[in-house]
């Protein structure tokens, strides 16, 4: 399928509008993208938080008339649409497929690979292996965050442990936890795309039958490991529910943060949990907690 794309700044036109002119003339997607270098680094649950300098890019099939869309988008949104829209073609490509040219085997710590599933297995013959090829769903192993809470995995006695994975995504760290040991995974997420490609992963690592997805609200039992690697925000909002779900002398993984906010989520966890360390990757950090006994 042929494609095209009219991109345009987004500037003072009103958000909601732009939308909605550009579904009625058939957009396949529509992207909003940071024009300059403004970082948008934690937005409130909710909230759609967009740069000074935004643009509009919308994909449309090759059948749709350009020249009849601009018209119809100078119409709804204002006459200088005209003047500063870009059209341009799209080359074809597998859009899911074409990035993971690059995509190699990496490990995290000292026997734990995640390799993509057409990859040859690492050499190393201690070699912990999770395959991995993402889907919808976030989370692959290539981000600092998930790296950082791979790497802590591999350090952990999970042997026979029960693990909660809060904001699951992909299900790599559930996955990767039951290979290296752990009994039993609870995987939990509020995206039900992410559920099902945690099970599809599952699936494919042949530990489907020692994992459970639940959506959130989800009732959670009390495991041995509990990891979470979302954002700041949400992981202090959730200190209450995730120290419940943590035993005592339990481990307590927290990610998604900047080394930034490290001390006010350690703060929030501080009066159940000893901290144990902090190890950092670029300007992001993973916190170690064990509950008290």
């Amino acid at each position: 399928m042929k494609l095209y794309e009219i991109e345009f700044p987004l500037e003072n036109l009103n958000l909601e509008e732009v939308e909605s002119a550009l579904l009625e003339i058939g957009a396949s997607s529509i992207t909003f993208l940071d024009g300059g270098d403004e970082p948008v680094l934690e937005p409130k649950a909710g909230e759609v938080r967009l740069w000074s300098d935004t643009l509009v890019r919308a994909l449309f099939e090759e059948s749709q008339d350009p020249a009849r869309n601009m018209e119809h988008l100078a119409t709804r949104l204002g006459p200088h649409i005209t003047a500063f829209a870009r059209i341009r073609p799209v080359a074809e490509c597998v859009w899911e497929r074409a990035w993971l040219a690059d995509w190699k085997s990496m490990r995290f710590g000292r026997r734990l690979w995640v390799c993509p599933t057409a990859a040859d297995a690492p050499e190393d013959p201690r070699a912990v292996v999770v395959r991995l090829d993402p889907g919808l769903a976030f989370g692959t192993g290539t981000h600092p965050t998930t790296a950082l809470c791979l790497r802590m995995l591999d350090a952990l006695p999970l042997s026979g442990a029960s693990v909660i994975d809060y904001g699951c995504g992909s299900g790599i760290l559930g996955i990767a936890a039951l290979k290296l040991g752990a009994a039993r995974v609870t995987a939990v997420d509020l995206d039900p795309q992410a559920l099902i490609a945690t099970r599809e992963n599952a699936i494919r690592n042949g530990v489907s039958s020692r994992i459970e997805t639940q959506a959130v609200p989800a009732a959670l039992q009390a495991a041995d490991c509990v990891v979470a690697n979302i954002l700041a925000g949400p992981l202090v909002e959730l200190a209450p529910l995730l120290t419940d779900a943590c035993r005592p002398k339990g481990d307590l993984l927290l990610s998604g943060l900047l080394k930034t906010q490290a001390y006010a989520v350690k703060a929030a966890y501080s009066s159940a949990f000893d901290m144990v360390q902090v190890i950092v990757r670029d300007d992001w950090c993973c916190i170690h907690a064990r509950r008290a006994a």
